[in-house]
């Protein structure tokens, strides 16, 4: 079971899809529905929350209740410029909370609550886990998340509390591009050997609210992301809001209603235009558009042609086709090295799109992909790889991180205090190592060095603790890790104080360092950088022995066998790796005996990040269990008043004239129990609206006890002729055996007279009992318990089969064989004395 529960989720901006790795491929699951899709719309009741397509079903009705994209909002603040256009869209109320981030304002359980949008996505991701479980029949809790690859830390960080607040353990935050080249490359059989140049396929990821493009080249078993190119706020939402724009002014002059001043028909109409500008998709001729009580009690209707909505997108289109040919110039690429395009998300469908990659890529877009469930089985995909618990195909991925990275530090004596650390698209994850010599606790920063879709270019501070000075009072060499993980998070990894000494004797404390100084955790192989050469080394130590080594920042900033980058003078200082002068070298090739030893000490680092901190994270875990609960409850509360409610119904429709159990009561009593019956109904629609679950409990066992009886009555009637009809069968070939007897027949030529008159005896007396039975039957009254159930009469025939049945089939004695030679055989051909054949039973 355990393999059933790798899955990967495709957190869309409007719905989300779920796959399952199993052990016949990818699968998407459906959800109570039988949808393949799940809407991110979270709802809140007086009673509890509404998740998914419940949720947007009743949007319309519920709109300050109702939110949704809210994906758009995660690890913002609500200054954030990008977070007050957002703010024109939503119905509902979003404002500011004391830390500055973004509170969601809601009525729930008839008070208000304030909401982050990571506590909301955690709902969606609650509901999307019980999904998961409900079609698995098994617990769900690793997963692959997709995410766009153009989030920065903020909103990745955001992403990962919210799955914790949900319970889920995240193994990958995928981006969504990748997730997509990976459901692609791996059933693809005709990909160039890893030794031959690579094929590129180009990824269009156009979906409700965003734009993503990204160019991947592929060998056989392995994919490696060229480059990305995005417009977060481009997507197909920007056509619908186009398009209802142009309806609103149509309708303020033809009709004199303005949708815009209410958010309500606002919402209809753009439910209305994203419906056809899916039929514009397949059709190029005049669309009706009808709205009935539109506003104030009035009908709209309008038209639109393909033609138009072309038009009215213009600034659209102009920007998909700008992304477009940014991933040319990111990746290098020219139109002629790509081999393919494939597209994904709703909005590739519009045919004006599907012309602007032709006519950028000079390559029709390919539809290979399923494109609304690509990214879901890409990151099921991706689940299964690092699961242990399913095996599949070989398959090697190298992401990127799109945005060039940059550190600070506190600089001494010279130093630059900054260095690109990552340039934009470079390999990711990946891991670095800086060295720097430091007496006492120093901190770094990280900043995004390009412009990015984000306010803040701030990525995390490092406070490096419990650095001191040696005995000498001279700097110590301190390595930190930073690191591109998994998720695609920028994080100091870790930090460590390094000491090396010549020894040659053992020490439990120390490891022997290799001369290149490759200190990088095992688990980040093989993407790990392994220092420079050994001239870069002598030369980082000359220039170390010159400058002094309190206050020089070390670098190991390339791959191996890269070319090297030109470099500062701080920068060449600094790279001082293994801690070892020329002689030590000449001194190893002659004395192999001799050893360095090295001592290193883990540091302990305080970082300053974007997310919540974990007891934060504790009290929104603890709050969202409440609310799960408090969900729990009430669909207990919920079903048991549904139970109530269909038995009050079912059973007063039957007990109508001429239904089924109209004759099992008698009159009186069938009035009064449906006045009961009416009473209840009237009582659920009032004072019983909303009970607890217990009360509804008790009223239905009341009900049944009176109920049931009527039903059982029914029941045996309509089972009792059949009883019957077996007990008369089995007295009637009871006397057949009797007959046969009496005519001589051999096959009971064995019996005595006694036995036979105990078998006569007990067919007269079950025939006698049959009749009284039948007679007691047909006048009994159907109101009135019978005088004889289905389960006696069964019971009377038993008892009557175990009777006869021993006698009439008791076996032939056997008898001694002739010899063959005075054996005369009957007409038949069997021996005259031959044995006879096996009884059969009576019955």
């Amino acid at each position: 079971m355990a393999a059933m529960s790798v899955i990967g989720i495709d957190f869309g901006n409007e719905s989300c899809y779920i796959a399952v790795a199993k052990a016949g491929g990818i699968e998407t699951i459906t959800n109570d529905y039988s949808l393949r899709g799940t809407p991110s719309c979270v709802a809140f009741s007086p009673k509890n929350r509404i998740l998914g397509v419940a949720a947007k079903n009743q949007m319309v009705t519920n709109m300050k209740n109702t939110v949704f994209g809210f994906k758009r909002l995660l690890g913002r603040k609500y200054s954030d410029p990008h977070v007050q256009k957002e703010l024109k869209h939503f119905p509902f109320k979003v404002e500011q909370r004391a830390d500055g981030g973004i509170g969601i304002r809601v009525n729930y359980l008839g008070e208000d609550n304030l909401f982050s949008p990571e506590q909301i996505t955690a709902m969606l991701f609650t509901k999307l886990k019980d999904i998961a479980a409900t079609a698995l029949q098994t617990q769900v809790n690793d997963c692959v998340i997709s995410v766009p690859s153009y989030f920065t830390n903020a909103e990745r960080n955001a992403l990962l509390d919210a799955a914790s607040i949900a319970g889920l353990n995240v193994l990958r935050l995928m981006n969504e591009t990748t997730a997509t080249a990976l459901a692609y490359g791996i059933y693809k059989q005709d990909l160039p050997a890893p030794e031959e140049k690579p094929r590129n396929v180009v990824f269009v990821d156009f979906g409700h609210s965003s734009l993503q493009v990204a160019a991947c080249a592929f060998n056989k078993g392995k994919l490696r992301v060229l480059a990305t190119s995005a417009d977060p706020f481009c997507g197909g939402r920007d056509i619908d809001m186009a398009l209802a724009e142009y309806f609103c002014q149509d309708f303020l002059t033809r009709f004199k209603l303005d949708a815009r001043k209410n958010q309500r028909a606002f919402l209809r109409l753009l439910q209305e235009v994203e419906k056809i500008k899916k039929q514009m998709s397949a059709n190029s001729t005049r669309l009706p558009l009808n709205i009935e009580c539109f506003m104030e009690e009035r009908d709209v209707s309008g038209e639109m042609q393909r033609s138009l909505m072309e038009q009215l997108c213009t600034e659209t289109f102009n920007r998909v086709e700008r992304t477009l040919r940014g991933l040319l110039h990111n990746a290098k690429l020219r139109p002629e090295d790509i081999s393919a395009v494939e597209i994904v998300g709703g909005s590739t469908r519009v045919p004006a799109v599907k012309n602007l990659i032709e006519q950028v890529f000079g390559k029709q877009a390919s539809t290979t992909l399923n494109q609304d469930e690509a990214v879901s089985r890409g990151c099921a995909l991706q689940c299964a790889m690092l699961s242990p618990a399913v095996r599949v195909r070989e398959f090697n991925i190298t992401d990127v991180q799109p945005y060039a990275v940059r550190l600070a530090w506190d600089a001494a004596r010279g130093e630059d205090g900054d260095m690109e650390v990552f340039p934009a698209f470079h390999a990711a994850p990946f891991s670095k190592m800086l060295t720097f010599y430091r007496k006492e606790p120093f901190s770094v920063s990280a900043y995004y060095s390009d412009q990015v879709p984000y306010p803040d270019s701030f990525i995390g501070q490092w406070n490096i603790k419990d650095v001191q000075p040696t005995a000498e009072g001279e700097s110590q060499k301190v390595k930190l890790k930073v690191r591109v993980n998994i998720h695609g998070i920028v994080t100091v990894a870790s930090a460590s104080l390094v000491e090396k000494k010549q020894d040659s004797s053992q020490n439990e404390n120390v490891e022997m360092e290799n001369s290149n100084d490759n200190a990088q955790g095992t688990q980040d192989a093989p993407m790990e950088t392994n220092g420079g050469s050994q001239e870069q080394q002598q030369q980082q130590q000359q220039q170390q022995q010159q400058n002094g080594p309190d206050n020089q920042e070390v670098r190991e900033d390339e791959m191996k066998g890269e070319p090297q980058q030109k470099q500062s003078w701080t920068q060449r200082v600094g790279q001082w790796f293994s801690g070892e002068n020329n002689d030590d070298k000449k001194d190893k090739s002659k004395d192999k005996s001799k050893k360095v030893l090295v001592k290193t000490i883990e540091l302990p680092i305080d970082a300053r990040t974007h997310g919540y901190a974990q007891h934060e994270l504790n009290s929104y875990m603890e709050q969202e269990g409440k609310m799960q609960a408090q969900d729990r409850q009430e669909k207990e509360r919920a079903d048991a008043r549904n139970a109530l409610e269909e038995y009050v119904y079912e059973l007063r429709g039957k007990l109508s004239e001429g239904e089924v159990l109209h004759d099992f009561i008698a009159e009186d009593q069938r009035q009064r129990l449906v006045n009961q019956l009416d009473a209840l109904e009237q009582w659920l629609y009032d004072e019983g609206e909303d009970q607890n679950r217990q009360v509804y409990s008790d009223k239905l066992g009341e009900l049944r006890t009176e109920g049931e009886p009527i039903k059982q009555r029914r029941l045996e009637f309509e089972l009792r002729p059949g009883a019957l009809d077996d007990y008369a069968l089995a007295i009637q070939l009871t006397n057949k055996a009797i007959d046969l007897y009496r005519s001589g027949d051999a096959k009971y030529a064995h019996l005595s007279e006694t036995d036979i008159q105990k078998v006569v005896e007990a067919s007269k007396n079950a025939l006698a009992w049959l009749e009284n039975a039948r007679q007691a039957l047909a006048h009994a009254p159907r109101h009135l318990p019978p005088p004889h159930t289905t389960h006696q009469i069964r019971q009377e025939r038993q008892n009557f089969e175990n009777t006869v049945n021993p006698i009439l089939n008791k076996p032939k004695p056997k008898e001694k064989t002739p010899p063959p030679a005075n054996n005369p055989t009957a007409g038949d051909g069997q021996p005259a004395d031959a044995p006879a054949q096996e009884q059969m039973d009576v019955e």
